[in-house]
């Protein structure tokens, strides 16, 4: 059959619930506690048989049951609040505080995955639930923003284990018909199509558009019919491993998202990549800017990284995208008309400067390329990244390298377990997620009764117990278990006892098999009569991780020991809804990645803002998060070459940590039954993670620190026919065919001494050659620091040095007083760098040292 038609039928709505429909359709519902009660209480088990899909769920309603509350006027008066609230987020007006936004601008949100609900499969993790927090609290803080990414058929994969515990994988496809999507209009009403020429035939995709509250979310879609089968392809899933498909989806994403909001007439202010996948979006945008505003590539070139935000999430070089030249080229060649430039051009745009022709086209290398706003995901991150991409900018010192960062939150309403939530309403406030940077309102959390906080938790704990039973029965019922083994799924685990949650992707580097180092001393923890513990393992290794596959394997064999059997589990095909079970309902959140490889960890935040304890390496978020009143650390915080050694010294520190604090503590009770100090860290764990750790101030750190400035450079830069940006080119032009003019002297000290002391001072001079450039144009700068090796430093403290005098043919005298404030040896040198912003600063090539 190729040719036929479908039809689905929904059971008719009485007018009075005519909102469900509206509300099943906006993807607000699944953060808004009432709006999900709303839904459950028509029909608790069918919507729990309905994967807590509004719209599946609504096919299964009975006729009858919808009558009947037509006429229940309980239901009715809950629905009108939820509508209420809807609205109210609906018809508000947007965030005020940066009118540098127009009435129809915005930011354009790319990223490759997004998630923010199990109803929508399209993520694969960390990176998408991110995304998906990210836009939901742009949609709660009313910030103008616009999602694009790609609508995958398939998704990605879901996992099962089969009878030797080795991972299987499936790919079933989504019913978009369950999937509250629209099709995406033009300017003109009509159904928005693009196509991005490649190198088998032109692809061409359908736009569809979903709304996750007031943020719409753009999802491009090549499965048409207007594409042969090897085109349709390119969207039906993620992070496929063939290297030509995958880069069909990155070039989709960038320039097919960059087309899909021309033709909508959306033109973002400023533009935010979510990983280097998007990188492609910047060329595209540099081809707008050109055509509607008349600009040469080098104009754009000024234009558009200045309103543009990077992110990179990665912490190994390794695990960036790069592709042959030879593949990117034909994406390439279509577009040398639009850019006035070679595709050897643009090619090397994605490579750095020292780069031979022939080296591979890095995504990441693009992403910096074409934004000036370069950012990690935590504040160890942010080092590590620097440390990376040194070769991006060559002589440029490590603590220069223009990558900041910005530590990811989570979203508070979507994480946080439904007795915690009314507890801080009735004790807090009914707005209390959105004041939570006021230290006032923190300390409301104080004044919770202990005895409600615990009893809450335990509520959660015994769902979590509840729920690893039901999956426990399903898995074993899915591989034809023997009847004693589905006896045994319904008992196991205990709602009483500490339960340590491990949940994550089996990767390498995350080190789940730290805690099996020792059997028998795990066993011993597990089993012990006075102070017993619980394990639930979650989480998936890639396809072709073999590694990772085994890992899991090997964790089931030691799960299968009848001694321990009932306090350990494993649930498969980890998803948001285990996750939201996990970091509601465990005691005790682990987490073991290899120093500094854990870009940041948000599962851990989920936890801490739960009350669950973290007891984690000192990586990712959790090295800025760490105090002894919120958790514990595994490791002494150094790194270690040998990574045999680093998993010795880290397992013995995990077995000690949980042996002679972590359940102690646990465990020590009062006459009525109270952790209370363990209470008092829960308390601190939750105020720490979400003052801190919210995605609520995620975005509002993107907002000031990025968007805002992103917005006002771009008015500034197109003001007078773009001739701010025109004499910024001018200028970039002349100081790179000038450069190599420049020559700077060694250092000299203006009458020096044996020795100095804190609080001294001392002149320094230095003589410079400029050539034609001016002293206005370039900083020059005396560098001291800690020397690390005889040409390297260490905390360096940079000071301006001012024109002494003037040489005559370009050469000047430069000169400042620095005053000593450390002790110790230290060494100093000079630079020279252009003046201006960063990104005239650093741009690579610019640099001389003395």
């Amino acid at each position: 059959m190729t040719q036929f038609q479908t039809v689905y039928i929904f059971p008719t709505i009485p007018d009075s619930l005519k909102f469900l429909d509206e509300l099943s359709r906006n993807l607000w519902w699944s953060w808004q506690r009432d709006a999900v009660e709303l839904f459950r209480r028509i029909d608790p088990l069918l919507w729990r048989n309905s994967y807590r899909n509004p719209i599946y769920f609504s096919t299964l309603i009975p006729q009858d049951r919808l009558l009947e509350l037509s006429r229940d006027e309980s239901f009715l008066a809950h629905q009108a609040r939820v509508k209420a609230r809807y609205e109210a987020m609906i018809q508000s007006a947007p965030e005020t505080s940066a009118p540098v936004f127009g009435e129809n601008e915005t930011v354009a949100y790319f990223s490759m995955e997004f998630g923010i609900h199990e109803s929508l499969p399209l993520f694969a993790g960390g990176l998408g639930i991110l995304a998906g927090d990210h836009l939901k609290s742009a949609s709660d803080m009313k910030i103008p923003l616009t999602g694009v990414g790609l609508f995958y058929r398939q998704g990605y994969f879901h996992q099962y284990l089969d009878y030797d515990g080795y991972q299987q994988e499936s790919y079933p496809r989504t019913d978009m018909y369950s999937i509250p999507l629209e099709h995406a209009l033009d300017t003109d009403d009509n159904e928005v199509r693009i196509s991005v020429e490649g190198p088998e035939g032109i692809i061409h995709a359908v736009v569809w558009k979903l709304k996750v509250g007031r943020i719409p979310l753009y999802l491009l879609d090549t499965n048409i019919r207007d594409n042969p089968p090897e085109i349709r392809d390119i969207t039906s899933s993620l992070y496929t491993g063939d290297q030509k498909k995958r880069l069909a989806q990155e070039v989709l994403l960038g320039i097919g998202g960059m087309r899909a909001l021309t033709a909508m007439g959306i033109h973002p202010t400023v533009c935010h990549l979510n990983e280097g996948h998007c990188s492609f979006a910047g060329i595209e945008r540099l081809a707008f800017f050109m055509s509607h505003y008349h600009m040469d590539i080098k104009t754009a070139l000024e234009v558009v990284p200045r309103s543009t935000i990077f992110t990179t999430h990665t912490p190994v070089a390794a695990g960036h995208d790069e592709f042959p030249a030879y593949l990117v080229k034909p994406y390439l060649v279509p577009l040398q008309e639009k850019l006035q430039t070679s595709a050897e051009e643009m090619i090397s745009w994605g490579q750095p400067i020292t780069a031979t022709p022939e080296q591979p086209f890095s995504m990441f290398v693009l992403g910096q390329r074409m934004a000036q706003f370069c950012n990690g995901v935590s504040r160890l991150h942010g080092k590590v990244a620097r440390r990376m991409w040194t070769h991006i900018w060559p002589q440029v010192l490590e603590s220069d390298i223009p990558i900041t960062h910005i530590t990811n939150g989570v979203h508070i309403p979507t994480w946080i377990s439904n007795e915690n939530a009314l507890l801080f309403e009735r004790y807090i406030g009914p707005e209390w997620h959105m004041n939570l940077q006021n230290p006032a309102v923190l300390k409301r959390f104080d004044h919770i009764y202990d005895e409600e906080l615990w009893r809450a938790h335990v509520m959660n704990r015994s769902r979590l117990v509840r729920v690893c039973r039901e999956m426990m029965k399903a898995q074993y019922q899915r591989r034809h278990a023997p009847m004693s083994k589905m006896k045994d799924a319904e008992s196991v685990l205990d709602q009483d006892i500490l339960t340590i949650a491990f949940a994550r992707r089996f990767a390498s580097y995350k080190r789940a098999y730290l805690i099996l180092q020792d059997p028998e001393r795990f066993e011993a923890i597990l089993n012990s009569e006075k102070h017993p513990v619980q394990f639930v393992f979650s989480g998936k290794a890639h396809p072709r991780d073999t590694e990772g596959k085994d890992l899991i394997k090997r964790l089931l064999e030691f799960a299968r020991k009848p001694n321990v059997r009932r306090r350990i589990v494993f649930l498969e095909d980890y998803d948001i809804h285990i996750a939201r079970h996990l970091v509601q309902g465990a005691d005790v959140w682990l987490n073991t990645p290899r120093r500094p490889f854990e870009a940041c960890g948000t599962s851990g935040i989920k936890a801490a803002m739960n009350g669950v304890l973290n007891v984690s390496i000192m990586d990712g978020w959790w090295d800025e998060g760490y105090s002894p009143d919120s958790g514990w650390q595994i490791g002494d915080g150094f790194d270690y070459t040998d990574p045999g050694y680093q998993d010795l010294l880290d397992s013995r520190s995990l077995y000690s940590v949980l042996e002679n604090e972590v359940i102690p503590c646990f465990y020590d009770r009062d006459k009525g039954g109270i952790p209370m100090e363990w209470i008092r860290m829960m308390k601190s764990s939750m105020k720490m993670a979400m003052q801190h750790f919210s995605s609520q101030r995620m975005v509002s750190d993107y907002h000031e620190r990025f968007y805002i400035p992103g917005a006002k450079q771009t008015l500034v830069l197109m003001e007078n026919d773009a001739e701010m940006s025109k004499q910024l080119s001018a200028r970039r032009a002349r100081l790179q065919s000038c450069w190599k003019q420049i020559h700077i002297m060694a250092p000299v000290v203006m009458n020096p001494k044996k020795y100095y002391r804190i609080g001294d001072a001392f002149r320094v001079t230095a003589a410079v050659h400029l050539g034609v450039l001016t002293p206005e144009e370039v900083n020059v700068e005396l560098c001291m620091g800690i020397p690390r090796t005889i040409d390297e430093l260490d905390s360096v403290q940079a000071d301006i040095m001012t024109v002494s005098s003037d040489l005559g043919d370009g050469q000047y005298l430069y000169a400042c007083t620095t005053t000593c404030s450390i002790s110790g040896r230290l060494a100093f040198t000079a630079r020279v760098m252009p003046h201006g912003d960063d990104w005239i600063k650093f741009t690579p090539g610019l640099i001389t040292w003395a």
